[in-house]
């Protein structure tokens, strides 16, 4: 009976260093796959803070919860079924679904360079605040919209990192990469939205280390939004640029994957810097085919006449770019809101790109 039970313990230990392995080998997969997906998750957080300006404050973060739970619903009731069933019964379908959206992503970059060369002007949008209560159903819907895109993009560059598994290894893979990835942007994205209403708050407080703090994070956070917006398009264009190029050569068009392996091959010989030498040489060609990829579509889409001219999710970018800009304008006012505050305990205005909304003391 004690033999008997001891193998039973024995064989309960080996089911747990089995289970823990599993989980182990999921998560590092994950990681993997988040991270091949990191140009459309860049581009995802930098588009995102555009759909909450010109809101009501108090409404912003519940706001934010609604797209985070549309981008959950989008990524495991729909694109991951559809995904496993394509994986599992179609998979040579991936590489070219693999690289639509990477054209996808040459075109969003490559537009955002057009754009901002182009110096377009756009009619200023009318702040949400001021359209009713059915704006905030548009603000959600169009970003749940939205999203849907980007979540489709993540999720195929995510399944394309661990196809080699079995169908349950890749779900609970792309399970741990939905949930990790939605909490992360979204994480992240109410922090920048209501960074600057810390700031206001410190702003207001008597210490003067608090006041200086306070305004410096309002006055850095039209800086962190460029930034944001910037590293995007550099990430798209080189995520993008390196689908199609590794794409390319799975599909037997091998000539341009094979020039630039030669070229990054000699730097791996580099001591202590060959690795990190050869994956700038790849990435760079990698962005650089990205942006002529895109360029060809941008100029289908904007100065052909069958083009199409516009688009949305460009307009999202540039929405953010708007709004850092106006912050960045208005910043300096925070002195401004803590006098106002310190002084007649009136209500501090927050400006904004669809102007001044108030902040309750």
């Amino acid at each position: 009976m004690a033999v008997g039970l001891a193998a039973l313990l024995d064989d309960i230990a080996a089911l747990v260093k089995l289970s823990a392995a599993s989980v182990d080998d999921v998560a590092a997969a994950a990681g993997r796959a988040s991270a091949k997906a990191a140009g459309v998750v860049v581009d995802d957080a930098a588009v995102t803070p555009r759909y909450v300006h010109g809101v009501d404050p108090k409404r912003e973060l519940p706001i934010i919860w609604t797209i985070t739970k549309g981008s959950l619903r989008n990524k495991l009731l729909f694109i991951l079924p559809a995904l496993l069933l394509l994986s599992q019964f179609a998979p040579f379908l991936l590489t070219p679904l693999l690289m639509l959206g990477g054209t996808y992503l040459c075109f969003e970059g490559a537009e955002k360079v057009y754009e901002h060369f182009s110096k377009k002007d756009h009619a200023p949008e009318e702040p949400a605040v001021k359209r009713g209560k059915e704006a905030e159903k548009e603000v959600t819907s169009g970003a749940i919209r939205t999203d849907f895109i980007l979540s489709a993009e993540i999720m195929v560059i995510a399944l394309n990192e661990v196809a080699a598994e079995s169908i349950w290894a890749r779900a609970a893979i792309l399970i741990v990469v939905a949930i990790g990835i939605t909490v992360a942007v979204y994480g992240f994205v109410a922090l920048i939205v209501k960074m600057d209403d810390i700031g206001l708050s410190m702003a207001k407080r008597e210490s003067e280390g608090a006041q200086k703090f306070g305004m410096a994070l309002v006055k850095a956070m039209p800086i962190v939004l460029k930034v944001i917006s910037i590293v995007g398009v550099f990430a798209m264009l080189w995520v993008g640029g390196h689908i199609i190029l590794v794409g390319m050569d799975e599909l037997g068009l091998t000539a341009p994957y094979e020039w630039v392996h030669h070229l990054a091959e000699p730097a791996h010989h580099v001591a202590g810097i060959g690795g990190a030498l050869a994956w700038l040489i790849e990435t760079f060609f990698s962005l650089l085919l990205g942006l002529i990829w895109g360029a060809i579509i941008v100029v289908i889409m904007h100065l052909l006449p069958f083009g199409k001219k516009g688009h949305g999710h460009a307009d999202s970018h540039e929405g953010s770019d708007k709004h850092a800009d106006s912050r960045a304008e208005d910043a300096p006012q925070v002195d401004t809101i803590n006098d106002d505050a310190a002084g007649a305990g009136s209500s501090a205005y927050r400006a904004d790109s669809g102007g001044d909304r108030p902040v309750k003391d």
